[in-house]
């Protein structure tokens, strides 16, 4: 396979993902909103630490609000991670790509795009927003199901579900981290609306019913960090997104570097009780995780695509 082929295929699945987890908090957040008490909401400013662009944000923003940020997620094509810049780029990247995914899936992925687009005046209305973004949310999951029903399961697939792992998990850490910060600057305070804003986390995660079937007792901080990072059978934990990427390197050629950089991972979480942490501890160890991440990436964009050019960014 060409080396430009599998870094396409790559990313394809990266700004497919980042677009439906940015729809998913965006749509969480909004909820959450109507159900903590007056004066007590997260605001919006969580949103915009979670994709690590505040920078960026204040550069062509004067504060936090509401409209700002969602224009800032949503629409922004000055924002590499907004929802429209991400599916901008998995067209592209796609259109390059037809003869190695299904021609169904290109139709999907530019639809998508053209949805993103057009609709995204009502999607920053409040009225507008929550079918704007599930319709992103329900065509993203539509055009992974699709990849993944009717792509041929070869090295092509690997470098897809590489992508889409590795984008999985930059996010759950992010999610963890500063949801955990934001809605809980004091973790050993008990207070009456811990349960709905630790809910809002697993919704975020699209994991609150699995959360619940698999742990069977109410929802908490302790045991919740514990679901999203360590569980083996929750596809969007941590634990499932190391495994399942260790997995595609395994079916790859020249993958010892990669499976090194995996296997430190997979051994840093092996090791780590989520459910113990403090606030500060959690920090560290997202910056660890988010490190090893980053490594991951970079070991395969050395092993496996083209030196000079790249076409997305980490």
């Amino acid at each position: 396979m060409l080396s430009r082929v599998a870094e396409n295929l790559y990313w394809l699945a990266r700004y497919i993902e980042r677009a439906e987890n940015t729809a998913r908090i965006v749509n969480v957040n909004a909820n959450l909103l109507l159900d903590l008490p007056k004066g007590i909401a997260p605001g919006w400013k969580p949103l915009v630490d979670i994709t690590g662009a505040h920078e960026l944000f204040e550069e062509h923003y004067k504060d936090y609000g509401e409209r700002q940020v969602m224009r800032f997620l949503l629409g922004d094509e000055r924002h590499p991670g907004s929802i429209l810049s991400a599916l901008e780029a998995a067209r592209e990247n796609c259109r390059t790509i037809r003869d190695f995914v299904p021609r169904e899936a290109w139709e999907q992925i530019n639809g998508l795009t053209l949805y993103a687009r057009e609709g995204l005046q009502k999607g920053l209305t409040k009225n507008g927003r929550h079918p704007y973004l599930r319709g992103l949310i329900t065509s993203s999951q539509l055009i992974n199901g699709l990849l993944d029903g009717t792509m041929l399961h070869d090295q092509g697939f690997e470098f897809l579900s590489l992508g889409r792992y590795i984008e999985r998990a930059d996010m759950t850490t992010r999610i963890a981290d500063v949801h955990s910060a934001a809605l809980l600057p004091d973790a050993d305070e008990v207070r009456p609306y811990d349960n709905i804003q630790w809910v809002s986390v697993l919704k975020s995660l699209t994991a609150y019913q699995m959360y619940r079937r698999s742990t069977q007792i109410r929802v908490q901080r302790g045991p919740v960090l514990g679901f999203i990072f360590k569980s083996a059978r929750f596809p969007r934990s941590l634990r499932w997104c190391i495994d399942h990427s260790r997995i595609c390197l395994e079916r790859l050629p020249r993958n010892e570097a990669c499976l090194r950089v995996n296997g430190r991972l997979s051994r840093a979480l092996d090791a780590a009780e989520p459910e113990r942490f403090s606030q500060k501890d959690l920090h560290e160890f997202v910056d660890e995780l988010q490190l090893g991440i980053g490594d991951l990436h970079q070991e395969i964009a050395q092993t496996w695509f083209p030196p000079l050019v790249s076409t997305g960014a980490a």
